[in-house]
């Protein structure tokens, strides 16, 4: 018997930016596995169960969920923001493709949502209007001289660079030599935006440029957007400046 596994994506924390697809699959669940902030912004019924673990537990929480899949129940594996983007589909894919054979025939689903890059970029105006990038800091999984590999060739083509998990208390150091990678290639007049907790009650938005950004001003639940040498910033008197990068490209560096 086989049952059935939703990745489900909750956005970046407001519940506004939950999508119908993502409230109807929770309704239709019965057991619940996920990083405990984020269950606990389900509401649940009494014949509903949650099972939560700590945020670095994702490969051990996908295989739970797909034994508990396998004996024929509808089971959820929470996420913030999109699943995704640097989150739990692909952990429970990795689970899927090491695991036993019989997992393979879970009906599974993925739900998505609004990832953090885009919520932060609909509260500063639009920095990712020509092309762009995602890059995790985080070096759990990659070594850090492949990060900064990708940081300077994704600077050097042009890329507006999201950055994820850019700063904890176990990598304090990542975000700042990630600046100075960049400061390497980028003008110092390079727009830098600090999202922190897009869309929740605690946000904090904040505009820099690269010569003056600092790693403190970012925590766990930051993403930091760095835009190409074409980003603009325009003014707006009292109110908040817009960050934009234009829809078309030449290719400068200054």
């Amino acid at each position: 018997m086989s049952g059935r596994l939703t990745v489900i994506g909750l956005g970046p924390g407001n519940a506004d930016q939950v999508t119908p697809e993502a409230i109807r699959a929770v309704t239709e669940a019965s057991f619940f596995y996920g990083y405990k902030p984020y269950l606990d912004r389900l509401e649940l019924r009494q014949d509903q169960t949650r099972i939560a673990s700590d945020n670095r537990e994702e490969l051990a929480r996908s295989n739970e969920a797909l034994a508990k899949a396998a004996e024929g129940h509808s089971v959820a594996v929470v996420s913030g923001g999109d699943p995704g983007v640097f989150a739990m589909a692909a952990a429970v894919c990795e689970a899927i493709e090491a695991g036993p054979p019989e997992w393979r025939s879970i009906e599974l689903a993925v739900v998505p949502g609004v990832t953090a890059m885009l919520a932060v970029a609909a509260r500063i105006g639009a920095p990712l209007g020509h092309d762009f990038c995602a890059i995790s800091l985080s070096d759990n999984l990659k070594p850090w001289e492949l990060i900064e590999l990708r940081l300077l060739a994704a600077a050097g083509a042009g890329f507006v660079i999201a950055l994820y998990n850019p700063i904890s208390k176990a990598r304090p150091w990542q975000l700042g030599g990630a600046f100075e990678c960049l400061k390497a290639i980028l003008p110092g007049t390079t727009p830098v935006i600090f999202g922190r907790a897009a869309g929740r009650p605690d946000e904090r938005i904040e505009v820099f440029l690269l010569a003056d950004a600092h790693a403190a001003k970012a925590d766990m639940s930051t993403c930091v957007i760095i835009g190409s040498p074409e980003t603009r910033i325009i003014k707006r008197g009292d109110k908040p400046a817009l960050v934009y990068t234009p829809r078309s490209a030449t290719g400068s560096r200054k």
